[in-house]
């Protein structure tokens, strides 16, 4: 996991380099809302890096994942005074995030104690696991990799409104069919959470009670939209942030600009992710090697599970 992560970092750090290179020089304005960002990025990561060492619950980023877009997205719109196209996009990444923060907090993300609430369980095995066994080095990964990375590629994702700040043109049909396209993945990924929520929820129900269906006694949800994709919620949340880089592509006519950085990292993030997720129900669930087999990880192509 250190590799991966130290991999992540040094790739946070130089494709924005490279990329910045082969486009056009940022302005005066953008440097300035992106001087502001940076400011907001760095206090995020600071807060999500002391109150996790303070209270060894290490899910703090996970609970400003969906939120911090939201005023990024807002602060470049009043850089903008309120451009129709960044208004347009603050807007879409606010439906994002509410609906993002709604299904964290029913599944108990979120308490009135800021610094408590269900920490990811993911967290605790990996801390087990080899490389970690001296407390300085978690220390040090949840500094580097935690805090700082994990907020750093929520900034990255939302970086292709800065490209489009500045340049007034008015909105077109390709900024609606973007935005139609982002709705409708924001409702894949709320189906493929509900069906989740109801399988889980349903199951522990049963465990409880101690008289287990055999629909829920293979452990994983694996009908619905998760009979095609191991991971459609994943799926849909990269497609997002992919789409939304569009914006900067309709705003300059440039296909290739530095903001695509936040996309391409996120796609390495979730699949360094889903890896890890995967061994661990791997081990759970005797039915999970065969759904892997099965069905693949992130597009529909390899085919449908069948019990």
């Amino acid at each position: 996991m250190w590799k991966v992560a130290l991999i992540l970092i040094f790739t946070l750090i130089t494709i924005p380099i490279i990329c910045f290179n082969y486009d056009e020089p940022l302005t005066y304005m953008q440097e300035e809302a992106i001087c502001t960002l940076l400011w907001v990025y760095g206090l995020a990561s600071m807060y999500c890096f002391v109150v996790s060492t303070l209270t060894d619950n290490y899910s703090q980023v996970d609970k400003l994942w969906s939120i911090m877009p939201i005023p990024y997205l807002w602060i470049i719109a009043d850089y903008s005074g309120y451009d129709d196209r960044l208004v347009l996009m603050a807007v879409l990444v606010s439906i994002w995030g509410i609906r993002l923060s709604l299904n964290f907090a029913r599944r108990g993300g979120y308490s009135l104690k800021f610094w408590d609430g269900e920490e990811d369980y993911r967290w605790s095995i990996l801390r087990s696991k080899p490389g970690f066994e001296k407390k300085w080095k978690w220390i040090l990964f949840n500094f580097l990799f935690i805090s700082f990375y994990q907020m750093g590629l929520v900034l990255l994702t939302t970086l292709p409104a800065i490209r489009v700040l500045g340049i007034h043109t008015p909105i077109g049909l390709f900024d609606i069919i973007l935005a139609i396209v982002i709705l409708l993945l924001i409702f894949i990924e709320f189906l493929a959470d509900q069906q989740q929520y109801n399988y889980q929820t349903e199951k522990y129900k049963q465990m409880d009670s101690g008289n287990v269906d055999p629909y829920y006694k293979i452990g994983f949800v694996h009908t619905g939209l998760w009979a095609y994709m191991r991971h459609p919620n994943y799926m849909a949340e990269q497609a997002i942030w992919i789409v939304f880089y569009f914006y900067s592509v309709i705003a300059t006519g440039n296909w290739i600009n530095w903001t695509l950085t936040g996309g391409l990292l996120l796609v390495l993030l979730f699949k360094g992710s889903s890896d890890f997720s995967e061994s661990i129900s791997a081990e759970k669930y005797p039915e999970y090697e065969r759904y892997q087999k099965s069905v693949g990880r992130f597009l529909p192509f390899k085919g449908r599970f069948k019990r």
